[in-house]
């Protein structure tokens, strides 16, 4: 049996092997056969694997009773497959598949548009901002996450997000929006206001500024907190405006919670149709980025449900970007990819040929921002809370048996090891059963290595099909715009 050492040195070959193969095979040879897009659409679904595009799609025909449906996204003409490996390992982590994605290079985990050894590469970003294009940042993340900061930040870490909105205040970015207040308020900051999901706003600085009034003396509109989720939804753009929301403590609520719970928090849709409102008064054309941010979270504590309904989420912001495709198809491109898949999702499960949806229907929470902690030590009140909220009834003798274990490891303030996020061990339990009803299985709770689909309509779309690595995404971008995105 090969030992660990063994394992990684044979994977790092096979990563640096496999690296020189794609730098030096295959250059990227740009179809000229139409105008260089105005108006560009980068959607990223952060964790978003074959399974996850194909389960929610299956679901959409359960659910409208239409089994001709499909996402948006997998409706576009042009196809291809991305393999998502990084500098340092098989297994990406959204920093370096997000760096991929924007700049084409590979880099190690957790470093932000920076080589391996601490150099700042240009991103699609940066260049369109050089060619004169308005350009935005949209996620239900924080939008200091990962996959935003890649396209307007330099930092050797990931987790330097006080570091990363700074970076924001000179990154001519004209749109930002999404979550994570916290970042951007002085230490010891009190709000008489909640944010949009009704927390507390805090702030997690180390120092004295107050970035929301410098973005405001840079001239942009501010919408922060409930108050300002409202204002955003009533707001209409002017020719030369800029926007910076943030809605939210840290990241959006989950789409299936921001629904349920009914929430103030706008959509990914929404914030899609305000970007597009705002950018396209620029008359130069624009580059958005937009992240479903969410499906990756649902996934890695294994929420099925979770993932299904931020999967749609994204694919209704995607619809708002087709119908601006539709009445400028001679100057829009739109390109949908993955940065990795996230849990190992997978449909089907031992010898049993058969997916039951129905069980889905009925799950009106997440499970790590609603369902955990519900256990408290009552256990008739927690499964009472299973069958309200997650359909559970009618369960079986091996089904309360791991439930039950886990409410023990609850009690015991205990935690498995294979548990490495530390996920509520009630919840995961939870999420277990429904999976196994469903016919689900997960092999992980964390990211897995296997390659992703894209797909992309438009003009110059069909130079993005193929089996392609993600950095071969940014260098077609960037060579089809004319941007040079080498240092």
């Amino acid at each position: 049996m090969l030992n660990k050492k063994r394992i990684l040195a044979l994977s790092m070959v096979f990563v640096l092997l496999f690296g020189t193969l794609a730098a030096s095979g295959d250059a990227q040879t740009i179809q000229q056969t139409s105008q260089m897009p105005k108006y560009v659409f980068y959607f990223i679904g952060d964790g978003l694997g074959a399974s996850q595009r194909q389960l929610a799609e299956y679901y959409l025909r359960q659910t409208t009773g239409d089994n001709s449906v499909k996402l948006t996204m997998n409706t576009f003409p042009i196809a291809g497959i991305n393999t998502t490996y990084s500098n340092d390992t098989l297994v990406t982590d959204s920093a370096a598949a997000g760096t991929a994605l924007a700049t084409g290079i590979k880099t190690n985990n957790g470093i932000i548009s920076q080589t391996s050894d601490g150099k700042n590469v240009k991103t699609l970003v940066e260049c369109a901002e050089q060619a004169g294009m308005a350009t935005g940042l949209v996620t239900t993340t924080r939008i200091t996450h990962a996959t935003p900061a890649v396209f307007a930040s330099h930092n050797i870490s990931r987790n330097d997000e006080n570091a990363i909105a700074v970076d924001y205040l000179d990154s001519g970015v004209d749109f930002f929006a999404g979550g994570g207040l916290r970042n951007f308020l002085p230490q010891g900051w009190k709000d008489a206001q909640t944010d949009a999901a009704g927390n507390t706003i805090k702030s997690k600085r180390k120092d004295d500024r107050n970035l929301l009034n410098e973005f405001s003396e840079s001239g942009y509109n501010i919408f922060y907190g409930m108050n300002g989720a409202q204002n955003f939804k009533k707001y209409t753009p002017k020719e030369g405006d800029k926007a910076f929301a943030v809605f939210t403590y840290s990241h959006n609520p989950y789409e299936i919670d921001r629904v349920n719970q009914n929430y103030e928090v706008p959509s990914l849709a929404q914030m899609t149709e305000k970007a597009i409102q705002l950018l396209s008064k620029d008359a130069d054309g624009f580059f958005l980025m937009v992240e479903g941010g969410r499906i990756d979270h649902a996934c890695h504590i294994n929420d099925a449900a979770g993932s299904i309904q931020d999967t749609i989420a994204f694919d209704d912001a995607i619809k708002e970007a087709y119908e601006f495709y539709l009445t400028n198809p001679n100057e829009t491109l739109i390109v949908v990819v993955g940065d990795h898949e996230t849990g190992g999702m997978g449909l089907g499960f031992a010898t049993n040929y058969f997916l039951d949806l129905n069980q889905l229907e009925n799950v009106k929470v997440s499970a790590e921002d609603q369902m955990s902690g519900k256990y408290k030590g009552d256990r008739e009140e927690f499964l009472s809370y299973l069958e309200q909220n997650c359909g559970l009834v009618n369960i079986t003798a091996d089904e309360l048996t791991a439930l039950n274990k886990a409410m023990d490891l609850v009690d015991a303030e205990t935690i498995r090891p294979e548990n490495g996020y530390k996920y509520d061990e009630a919840a995961l339990a939870a999420e277990y059963v429904i999976a196994e009803r469903v016919n689900i299985q997960w092999t992980t709770y964390a990211h897995t290595g296997t390659a992703i689909p894209m797909s992309a309509v438009g003009v110059g779309a069909e130079n993005f099909g193929g089996f392609k690595d993600n950095t071969d995404i940014a260098k077609t971008m960037a060579e089809l715009m004319e941007f040079k995105l080498s240092n």
